[in-house]
Parts: C-alpha cells; structure tokens; sequence
C-alpha cells in the first residue's frame, strides 16, 4: 500500500469537457501510487461527481477554473474540489425514482469515509476523504 503523501493540485476549464479528462489524471496518478482498485475506483466516481457539480450548479473561481487537489496518506485519498461558489449549499438530496439525476453527492457520502463543504474567501471546496479516516476533519 502507497505511504506517500505527495499532493497534486490540477486548475482545469469551468466546462463538462473538464470531466472526463480529470478522472483519467486522477486514476492515472493514484494507480501509479499502487492504492488497492476499490479506493481508486472511489476516487473515480467521486472525482466525476464532485467536479461535474461543479461546473453544472456553482460559478468558477475568479480566473474562470475549478481547482481540483488530492493528497495520498498512508493509502487514503484525499480529494477537494474548489469552485467560485453558488447561491445554494451542496447536500445530498432524495432523487424521485425516475429521476436522471440528483443522486451524485448521495454516491460520494456513500463512498466516503468523511467528506464536508468548506466555504471562505476563495471560494467553495466540497471534500471527501476515502479508504478510511481523513486527518483533516472539521467540527
């Protein structure tokens, strides 16, 4: 298992073409890590989600991107997503049976071992910790 806490930060388009090409960064980067297939393939639902609520529901930061970061310690992953912020507060929501969308940050709190919402002067991180407990929660 991966004991490196080496971190990368990627700025990437405000634009659902952002999506897919950051999950395959992310995969690439945290299967060179070695990290079990389950924790990246968390990472890879959770990267989509994150960053895909990002471009549909909030603004980008002030030079037009979204900041996506992720940090590996002691095997598990790290993940932030950090956008110019919205009117409304992420929160998981109960998707009618028939709709085609609104699960997303039902997946993400179901994948993760913690994950919350930081909202400063920057703008909004939405954060999810996987493959076992964060060394970074806020009460």
């Amino acid at each position: 298992m991966a004991v490196t806490t080496r971190s990368r930060t990627l700025r990437v388009p405000h634009s659902a073409a952002s999506v897919p090409q950051t999950r395959r960064a992310v995969v690439a980067d945290l299967r060179a890590r070695d990290l079990p297939a389950e924790v990246v393939d968390e990472a890879e639902i959770a990267v989509s989600e994150l960053l895909g609520n990002a471009v549909r529901h909030a603004s980008p930061l002030p030079d037009g991107a979204v900041r996506v970061h992720w940090i590996v310690r002691g095997g598990v992953v790290e993940l932030d997503v950090t956008d110019g912020g919205s009117p409304t507060q992420p929160k998981p929501v109960h998707a009618g049976t028939y709709a085609t969308n609104g699960r997303g940050l039902r997946i993400v709190r179901s994948l993760a071992h913690e994950w919350g919402v930081l909202d400063d002067d920057r703008g909004r991180t939405v954060w999810v910790s996987l493959g076992g407990p964060s060394r970074r929660r806020r009460i």
